[in-house]
């Protein structure tokens, strides 16, 4: 290793076990290793402007306040009653409510702590409630939280799309089966743990009449993402307008059609937003100047090149690579980590013959699991904040659920049809 790679890497590390924030970890790596191999520092400032010039960012805010006016506005609360409909016949009917909320819910937000926060401060009480113990409920609230970025339209997909130059369209597609397997492996999951802890069930089945009163009254949320979708698939407008369409269907339902969202709730919904796309925009903008210097290096292929040489047989190759992707999961930030690590992943996937889409897929599965997987977990962070467990009980109620979702990564990794029929069949 040469000490550029000594300082982006082992620099990076040093940095994020201070305590430093992972935005400025890199970006002061990045300038070190720019004075390092004698360039100018003026390169950091030339590639963040890069970086963030790029008219598909423009989607990011847009969902962003998207789903919090659906949120605000009263679709998730909908989605969770058609839920409750739905699952309640069931043992352990009642988390599977969540799990089926967060998937619904994830079509709308296409972000995992939002959809763990959304969901959670629902199901969280009504799960312990029904008698489930309140760190099993808050550890399934940081689990199904990354079926947020499974389930489009997902802003990590979007991401992925831009710095791989692959279709967003097809990354939405090749998302929807694995976000549907992750789904039903969590509500087998709450299944065995209602069984396994003597769980009754809520009540007898609903009716049909409750079923379709519970479907009418959440139709403007279930109709969102056929809107969304459907106007993306159906070439009506592109990723970027699909946010500003959900924009502006989120204040005509909740300010119009469910008369939930108030005029003076638009400021703070806005403010909120606005600061939650800053944060992203300035990752994304000194990732942008980390992964140059990696470029720049030819660290990437190095690196691929090096896994290559220790073995060249294409099973243990991916499961190294899940592994790194796992680890990496639990430290950074998911958008940091696309941007930084892309020229590695896309070296790595050209060199194994990975379709780019099942490779993004791949990838996202693996850092949703990482979201909610100790110490840096993102979701969760989130549901000890919004349960009032503790991280340390949470995790001890975690390790099953993670165990499968690990099996959802192995399976989406080893049988690539999973994720590139959709795609295949609809835009081939």
């Amino acid at each position: 290793m040469t000490l550029v790679d000594w300082i982006l890497l082992g620099g990076t590390v040093f940095l994020l076990l201070l305590g430093v924030p992972y935005s400025f970890a890199i970006g002061l790596v990045s300038i070190a290793a720019l004075l390092a191999i004698g360039v100018d520092p003026i390169v950091t400032v030339q590639q963040m402007v890069a970086g963030l010039n790029v008219y598909a960012l423009l989607a990011l805010p847009c969902f962003i306040i998207a789903g919090d006016l659906m949120h605000t506005g009263g679709l998730s609360q909908r989605l969770v009653q058609l839920a409750m409909v739905i699952a309640r016949r069931f043992r352990g009917g009642v988390g599977m409510v969540a799990v089926i909320s967060a998937m619904m819910f994830g079509a709308i937000s296409g972000s995992a702590p939002a959809t763990t926060a959304a969901i959670g401060r629902l199901m969280i009480p009504e799960m312990e409630q029904r008698g489930y113990r309140k760190s099993f409920a808050a550890a399934l609230s940081a689990a199904y939280g990354p079926i947020g970025i499974l389930i489009p339209p997902s802003i990590p997909m979007v991401i992925w799309g831009i710095i791989s130059n692959t279709s967003i369209p097809r990354m939405f597609f090749a998302g929807v089966i694995p976000g549907v397997i992750m789904t039903i492996a969590l509500l087998i999951s709450c299944n065995v743990h209602a069984r396994w802890t003597g769980l009754e069930r809520i009540t007898q089945k609903a009716t049909l009449r409750e079923l379709i009163t519970a479907a009418y009254d959440a139709k403007w949320a279930l109709l969102a993402p056929l809107i969304i979708l459907g106007g993306i698939y159906g070439g009506v407008f592109t990723p970027t307008e699909a946010g500003v369409v959900g924009i502006a269907y989120g204040l005509v339902v909740g300010l119009f059609l469910h008369g939930e969202l108030k005029w003076r709730m638009l400021y703070g919904i806005f403010l909120r937003s606005m600061n939650t796309s800053a944060n992203i925009a300035f990752v994304i903008a000194l990732a942008t100047v980390f992964g140059w210097i990696v470029a720049y290096e030819q660290l990437a292929s190095r690196v691929a090149d090096a896994i290559l040489q220790v073995t060249d047989n294409r099973v243990l190759v991916l499961l190294m690579l899940n592994v790194f992707l796992l680890v990496i999961g639990m430290l950074m930030d998911t958008i940091a980590i696309m941007i930084v690590f892309a020229g590695f992943l896309i070296q790595l996937g050209n060199q194994l013959g990975l379709d780019p889409v099942h490779l993004g897929i791949m990838l996202i599965v693996n850092l949703g699991v990482g979201l909610a997987t100790p110490p840096f977990g993102y979701t969760l962070f989130t549901a000890a904040a919004i349960s009032e467990v503790s991280f340390g009980a949470i995790v001890r109620s975690l390790w099953g659920l993670i165990l499968v979702e690990l099996g959802v990564v192995l399976l989406v990794t080893y049988l690539p049809p999973l994720s590139l029929l959709l795609p295949n069949w609809f835009l081939n």
